[in-house]
């Protein structure tokens, strides 16, 4: 049972806790001891200190600027209103502290404030569907299309816009990249007639991607109810992060030992049969690389892209708080970095527990 356990921590991405059971259970106390501080202790030993020389880094530069704000006024306007600047800096007073780095407080005071705004948002929300309930059963009725709730969206109304965006992405990039991939893999004419074309694509910024999709999606869609934003964000992101997936499977397709090609043609299967029995089992592991690679890529390049877009996501926030200059708006700008590092770890823990799973299900 322990052992089995242990497996399981092991397969979900927790293997750091193994030698805690194991010490638990009595077997080899001081060593499983060592281990466990050395995997676990000291990580988090490590974020401590992270908050610790962030907290005076923050602090350093806070009284950096006031100096500088204080040292101005003397200049300017004299003694008297150097006094008076160093005494609002030191009041709290919002219209005259230092705009600079936010301390690690600061940024929990934001997290705190976006959090509150997303439930005042959320009541909003739930009383304008109620409001509009029989109106929208009239317009079904009629075959019209409801009325939706067009207020401000709250900060996890953008994180949901940037996962569905990415998501609607990566798809793209699956659909588009492994038959490509595969059918370049299976001709080596192909491989050489392409890869240059391929090794050209690669690089181009997702500006420049956003750019020409932009072109081509607002003279093929017309119909204003469309979300062209939207629209343009998940193929731009698409294409920016096909690319890693597409040359995985040509690679994996590519290296299927000829062995297994022998097989395919003694059993007499079809291309079908061929690809889905023999080509891409055997070349599994690289695609799922690709496609782990894929949604790193598609994350990042996705801040950019919905800044750009102007879609109501992750980048849009960021721009917004960046412009907006408000004495919380660094620190809200730092909890949005968080999150977006928080949520690409995730996602690629989920993609690595299902190539695990995948393997494990094989096996």
């Amino acid at each position: 049972m322990k052992e089995k356990s242990i497996s399981t921590l092991r397969f979900v991405g927790l293997g750091f806790l193994e030698p805690m059971i194991r010490m638990v259970s009595g077997e080899e106390t001081k060593k499983n001891m060592a281990i466990f501080i050395k995997k676990s202790i000291f990580p988090l030993a490590s974020i401590f200190i992270f908050i610790a020389l962030w907290h005076m880094g923050a602090s350093y530069l806070y009284n950096k600027e006031a100096a500088v704000r204080i040292e101005k006024a003397k200049t300017e306007q004299g003694e008297e209103a150097a006094l008076a600047m160093k005494s609002c800096i030191e009041s709290g007073d919002v219209s005259c502290q230092p705009n600079t780095l936010p301390s690690p407080s600061q940024v929990f005071a934001a997290y705190q404030s976006l959090w509150r705004d997303h439930l005042e948002i959320s009541g909003k929300k739930a009383d304008f569907k109620q409001k509009v309930v029989q109106t929208n059963s009239k317009r079904a009725a009629q075959g019209l299309p409801p009325i939706k709730y067009t207020g401000r969206p709250s900060f996890l109304d953008q994180i949901g816009t940037s996962l569905k965006t990415v998501a609607a992405g990566f798809f793209l990039s699956l659909v588009v990249a492994v038959p490509i991939g595969i059918v370049i893999g299976l001709s080596e004419v192909l491989r050489n007639s392409f890869n240059w074309l391929i090794q050209i694509l690669k690089p181009v910024s997702p500006v420049v991607w956003l750019l020409l999709v932009f072109m081509i999606v607002k003279t093929l869609i017309t119909d204003p109810n469309m979300d062209k934003s939207f629209i343009i964000s998940f193929i731009s992101v698409g294409l920016c992060a096909m690319w890693a997936t597409l040359i995985n499977t040509s690679m994996g397709v590519s290296s299927v030992p000829n062995d297994y090609m022998n097989v395919s043609k003694v059993l007499n299967l079809s291309i079908g049969q061929k690809i889905f029995k023999i080509i891409i089992p055997a070349s599994f592991p690289l695609i799922f690389t690709g496609l782990r690679i894929t949604l790193s890529v598609a994350w990042m390049v996705l801040i950019a892209i919905e800044l750009l877009a102007q879609s109501p996501g992750l980048g849009s926030f960021v721009w917004e708080e960046f412009q907006n200059g408000a004495n919380d708006s660094n620190a809200k700008i730092i909890v949005a970095m968080f999150v977006i590092g928080l949520i690409g770890f995730m996602l690629d823990r989920i993609m690595l527990t299902l190539q695990n799973l995948m393997s494990f299900s094989k096996a």
